[in-house]
C-alpha cells in the first residue's frame, strides 16, 4: 500500500512522520505522473492560495481531479479541504483560486479568522473512537482555519466544534441536506465516499487515530477493487467457449 502526500508547501512532511508512525511509508508527490504510483493521497495544510499556484504551475489539477474520479481515496486536511470542496466563499484574492473539487460541501475560507485566531480544541469524535479506540474526544490544531457551512446529502459528519457567539455558521439558501449550524457549532470534519476531510491538523498532534482512519479507507477500497477484478475474470471466462476436442477414431 502507498500512500502518496502532495507536497508543494505546507505540513507535508508532519503527515509523512505521522504516517511512518503507522507504519507505512508516505511518497512525496510533485508531479502528475507520480499520483499514477499510490492507492491514496493527503493533501496537507498549508496557505491554501500558495499551493493552488505550485499545483497549476505543475499542471496537478486534471491529474488530482481524476484521482478523485476514480474513486481513490483522497484526505483533505486545512487548506486540503478547501482543495476538495466543490464550493468556496470568502476568497481574499479577485477571482479564487483553482479546486480540485469532488466533496459536496460549502467551506468558508478562513472562518476562524487570520493567523493570530490560531487555537486548539477538544472536538467529539464518535467515529473515530468507535473504530480505531482510544478516548471519545481528539485535540483538534485549527491554524487559520476553514469551516464547512453545508453538506449534500451524501456527506457523513464526524465532528463539530463551538464557534464563538454571533459567528454566522450558515449560508442561505441551503446548499444541501445538512445545515452546519447546529447549537452554535461548525462542521470541521467530514467524509464523503473515499473522500475524507479536516479543517484541523491531525498531523500535528500525538494522535495519530485519524492517519489508521484514513488507512483503513485505503485498504477497503483495496479490497473492494479486488473483488471486482475478480469478478470480472470470473465473468470472463464464463463467457469463454468449451474447447472441443476431435477423439481419434479407431477402424477394425
Amino acid at each position: 500500500m502507498a500512500i502518496g502526500v502532495l507536497a508543494l508547501q505546507g505540513s507535508f512532511n508532519e503527515h509523512i512522520a505521522a504516517l511512518r508512525r503507522v507504519g507505512v511509508k508516505g511518497l512525496e508527490i510533485r508531479k502528475p505522473e507520480q499520483l499514477q504510483t499510490v492507492d491514496g493521497l493527503i493533501i496537507p495544510g498549508g496557505e491554501s492560495t500558495t499551493m493552488a499556484k505550485l499545483a497549476e504551475y505543475h499542471n496537478l489539477f486534471p491529474a488530482l481531479r481524476e484521482f478523485v474520479k476514480m474513486g481513490k481515496p483522497v484526505w483533505g486536511t486545512c487548506a486540503g479541504l478547501i482543495f476538495l470542496a466543490d464550493r468556496v466563499i470568502v476568497w481574499q484574492k479577485t477571482g479564487g483560486q483553482e479546486l480540485a473539487g469532488g466533496l459536496n460541501c460549502l467551506v468558508h475560507r478562513n472562518f476562524f479568522g487570520s493567523q493570530l485566531q490560531s487555537f486548539e480544541a477538544e472536538i467529539s469524535v464518535p467515529e473515530i473512537a468507535a473504530t480505531e479506540g482510544g478516548p471519545p474526544n481528539f485535540r483538534g490544531v485549527f491554524i487559520r482555519a476553514p469551516g464547512i457551512l453545508e453538506v449534500g446529502q451524501e456527506v457523513e459528519v464526524l465532528a463539530k466544534v463551538s464557534v464563538p457567539p454571533g459567528k454566522i455558521t450558515s449560508s442561505k439558501p441551503a446548499y444541501g441536506n445538512e445545515n452546519a449550524e447546529s447549537d452554535n457549532k461548525v462542521i470541521v470534519a467530514v467524509k464523503q465516499g473515499n473522500l475524507l476531510a479536516t479543517a484541523f491538523h491531525p498531523e500535528l498532534t500525538a494522535d495519530a487515530r485519524w492517519h489508521s482512519y484514513f488507512l483503513k479507507m485505503v485498504k477497503e477500497r483495496g479490497k473492494n477493487e479486488s473483488a471486482g477484478n475478480s469478478l470480472q475474470s470470473e465473468e470472463e471466462l464464463s463467457l469463454v467457449p468449451p474447447a472441443k476436442f476431435d477423439l481419434p477414431i479407431f477402424q477394425h
